[in-house]
């Protein structure tokens, strides 16, 4: 066939493939074949997949491959970089869930690059005797090595951008501990009045936990630099030299300046994926923190002159079609979602990490598809969330004050300095008046005005412990 098309052939025949597609046979099949959930790789999975093949085709080169035809190393380098960098990212068009333990990406790819090495060295598509997919972009290596150390380098990139954003998040709500640091509020477990604090106690209780996620976060990556390239097809490294497999993974270290290291048991590093279950689960752990607190606005923000309404979070959009003057909490509902998300698709990673099989995992492509998408849900929400809310929190200070002077926890910040059967009795007195504690308990002699709103000062509640017997009656 002439014109728009060129023909391919592979082991099953032959096959067309539009004239100007960088992509080959295998990838044309592979389009054929795969139609789940209408998405194409990652593209970060794409470019991860471009350093690892340009690791390889520096290291064949010295080895001494292609020393008759340095232009065809040129070729291939380049067009390596260029993929690497991002430019063909619309060429690898294989759905992300497809059968083969990745051999479509990793054909794809390797089509891509050859044939944008013809194109360099003024070649037609498809001249694959000049430079061959499998014979030069994927030599001495195999989907089996190539895939899951791709996948490794795009989530610790990822890792990376979402590390930024956590800790940015965790800025945020910093800001706002110390912004709300002397608005007293009532504190709640169960849902029920308990104990006095601040609101930005209850901010900077966030922060610290989105500290300890980042922690977590940047921890992790230690999990993904132990590669198994150079492994070949189950980890014994058949068909690859000796100092291929030696110095491959040196290349790969010195191009992504990441501290990659070469497995030292090569076949387990094949069959297992398990590593990828380990940092799913904590990234779950973000995910979890995002829900919590994303559950906290909502709730704290509610009403807001029917509800809680302690904070004002910003209005983004209209909440409602026919309730005038709704506004919805629709960043923290868009963050919770995605947060349920990355849950779900832990599960699934574990699954496809467990259903692995003798030498090989054939489930990577749907790890990769739930890894990566998680790290990207959870790095986009921090953004939104700390963007789009976040920094524009207003505390209602008149809110959080009518609640403490009716609260009984108004009541508990008095038991140190009256006790806890009369403290009993101004929570009492104050419901059967109708009357705030406040006025209960000076109304009943029991503490002074002043004293009262001592006891129940930012400085008063935030102080670690309660004073000792000795020291009742004194602000210190």
């Amino acid at each position: 066939m002439s014109g728009a098309y060129r023909t391919e052939s592979d082991l099953l025949g032959e096959a067309v493939v539009e004239t100007d597609a960088l992509y080959g046979v295998h990838t044309v099949r592979a389009r054929e074949n795969f139609h789940l959930t209408g998405r194409p790789v990652h593209g970060e999975l794409v470019r991860a997949y471009g350093t690892v093949k340009l690791a390889a085709a520096l290291t064949n080169r010295g080895l001494g491959v292609w020393a008759d035809d340095p232009a065809k190393a040129d070729a291939i380098e380049r067009a390596c970089r260029e993929v690497a960098d991002g430019l063909y990212d619309e060429a690898v068009i294989v759905e992300r869930l497809q059968g083969g333990a990745g051999t479509s990406t990793n054909m794809n790819v390797s089509e891509v690059i050859a044939n944008r090495a013809l194109e360099l060295l003024g070649e037609p598509h498809g001249a694959y005797g000049r430079v061959s997919p499998l014979d030069d972009v994927n030599l001495h290596q195999s989907t089996n090595d190539t895939f899951p150390t791709a996948l490794r380098l795009a989530a610790i990139r990822l890792l990376h951008d979402l590390e930024e954003q956590v800790l940015a998040l965790q800025e945020a709500f910093q800001a706002k501990e110390k912004e709300f640091a002397h608005v007293v509020k009532v504190g709640r477990t169960q849902y029920q009045d308990a104990v006095l604090t601040t609101l930005g106690r209850e901010m900077g209780a966030y922060a610290e936990s989105l500290n300890r996620d980042r922690w977590r976060i940047y921890k992790c990556e230690e999990r993904l630099r132990v590669v198994n390239l150079g492994g070949t097809a189950i980890g014994t490294g058949f068909g690859a030299p000796r100092q291929y497999i030696f110095r491959v993974v040196d290349a790969l270290r010195e191009l992504t300046a990441i501290g990659f290291a070469r497995a030292e048991n090569l076949t387990e590093a094949t069959q297992n994926a398990d590593v990828f279950v380990e940092v799913s689960g904590i990234i779950k752990a973000c995910a979890v923190s995002l829900l919590k607190m994303c559950s906290d606005l909502r709730l704290l923000s509610s009403g807001p002159e029917a509800g809680l309404g302690e904070i004002r979070l910003p209005a983004r959009q209209a909440g409602s079609s026919i309730m005038p003057g709704k506004v919805n909490p629709v960043i923290p509902e868009a963050v919770s979602q995605a947060a349920m998300m990355v849950m779900g698709y832990d599960s699934t990673i574990a699954q496809a990490a467990a259903a692995g099989s003798l030498e090989l995992n054939p489930f990577l492509p749907l790890i990769a598809a739930c890894l990566l998408e998680s790290l990207l849900l959870l790095q986009r929400s921090c953004l939104m969330l700390r963007r789009h809310c976040v920094e524009g929190i207003v505390a209602n200070e008149a809110v959080c004050r009518r609640h403490v002077d009716s609260s009984s926890a108004a009541a508990t910040a008095l038991v140190p300095e009256i006790g806890y059967d009369a403290a009993c009795e101004v929570v009492k007195a104050a419901s059967a008046r109708g009357v705030s504690v406040r006025a209960a308990a000076v109304d009943g002699g029991l503490v002074s005005a002043a004293r009262f709103d001592e006891l129940l000062s930012a400085e008063a509640v935030c102080r670690l412990g309660t004073p000792t017997p000795a020291t009742r009656g004194s602000s210190e």
